[in-house]
């Protein structure tokens, strides 16, 4: 049987001519494979239609929008994922979606290679082929901007020399990468860390200075999963669909900053991430009510690591598998209501209430009725700073 490659593709312009491209290269059948996480843009119908008129034997759409955002967005929220404490992972939650579909792909028709558009400088590199590695390890990889040092002038040559049906005139002054989750841009004049995003870099968001009313909503949860806004239960996919639209009016989630790539470079990146930043930012308030200190002391420091090792492309990896359970059995009581107000590019809660809390009224208040017995400080304050004492005592004789 010959070769068949087995191209993750987004139907631009470095995909659509990787599609003859590889068919040269390796002698074979290459086989397209896009995957909707909710990016926007084309119909599904109308990219598999490009695909096959660009060369491809087998042209494979997965609408996989819910999927995306039940088993990827709500583990990274409930891990409260802040890459340096800013970035809530968007590319790096697809990335192991997508390689899933692209196994199952190969596995369907046969594929002997798995493709990819990425170069050697990003991370997306990385997430594909460890994701790869670790779900198909016999699957060999090509990227050929990578491998074979293809550049857009050489596909804009190799396009028209071809007569591919697309586009190459178009050419943004960013590189754009956008999902469910939030939007990612780069490149251009952005490359110079002095210089100031303008409005032109911004899709999924308004002008946070522009005078508006403010947005009140209130997010249910149940065992740290999004299931209702206002009271109108919804799927995480319509919960994420619909605060993206609601918090990205007020401006909410937009990001500058540079940040530490896995291949050890620095990037400047600016994100647009409304959703995520809004139910991030009430899953993490609802925490505080209804986790124990202990665990949620603890907690932090996994979830940390979790956006590290997923940011790093281990999203299939033991140490993350053994994370997710940890985080599974910490949500168990992260259920109730969070109230916020979207306004002036700001997700503020303003109200709290949960069956599962551990604030007490009556241990908290300072008026009648208060039902904290101050009589035991006294002793608690001294055994818990006598270690303390005792080594300072020490300290001066010595």
């Amino acid at each position: 049987m010959s070769e068949r490659v087995v191209l993750a593709y987004s139907g631009g312009l470095d995909t659509s001519v990787a599609i003859p491209y590889l068919a040269e290269q390796t002698g074979g059948d290459v086989i397209a494979v896009a995957v909707d996480v909710g990016q926007g843009g084309e119909d599904l119908e109308e990219i598999r239609k490009r695909a096959l008129a660009c060369g491809a034997a087998e042209a494979v759409v997965v609408d996989a929008k819910e999927e995306f955002a039940a088993d990827f967005c709500v583990p990274a929220l409930q891990a409260n994922a802040l890459y340096m404490d800013r970035y809530p992972l968007l590319s790096s939650l697809s990335r192991p979606l997508i390689v899933k579909h692209l196994v199952a792909a190969a596995k369907r028709f046969g594929g002997t290679t798995v493709s990819h558009g990425c170069t050697g400088k990003g991370n997306d590199q990385v997430r594909f082929e460890a994701g790869l590695a670790a779900l198909a390890p016999d699957l060999k990889i090509i990227a050929p901007a990578r491998d074979f040092a293809w550049t857009r002038d050489k596909a804009i040559a190799f396009a028209e020399e071809k007569g591919l049906p697309i586009d190459v005139s178009a050419k943004s002054p960013y590189s754009i990468d956008q999902n469910l989750w939030g939007r990612a841009v780069e490149t251009g004049f952005l490359e110079d860390i002095w210089n100031g995003p303008i409005e032109d870099v911004y899709d999924y968001t308004a002008d946070p200075a522009e005078p508006r009313e403010a947005d009140e909503v209130v997010i249910t949860f149940e065992s740290g999963v999004p299931v209702a806004l206002d009271g109108r239960p919804l799927t995480p996919f319509q919960v994420v669909d619909e605060l993206n639209r609601r918090a990205g009016a007020q401006g909410v989630g937009r990001i500058d900053m540079v940040e530490d790539r896995l291949v050890g470079i620095k990037s400047r990146e600016v994100y647009e991430a409304p959703a995520a930043i809004a139910l991030i930012a009430a899953h993490m308030e609802l925490e505080n009510v209804t986790v124990e200190r202990d665990l949620a002391r603890f907690k932090r420091s996994v979830d940390q690591r979790w956006g590290e090792l997923v940011y790093d492309g281990l999203w299939f990896s033991p140490l993350k598998d053994a994370l997710d359970a940890f985080i599974a059995d910490a949500q168990k009581h992260v259920s109730g209501d969070v109230r916020m107000t979207l306004h002036g590019g700001r997700a503020v809660v303003s109200g709290r209430r949960s069956g599962a809390s551990l604030y007490s009224y009556d241990l908290a208040t300072y008026d009648t009725g208060d039902a904290f017995d101050q009589s035991l400080a006294k002793g608690f304050v001294e055994l818990w700073s006598l270690p303390s004492k005792i080594a300072a005592k020490r300290d001066r004789e010595v």
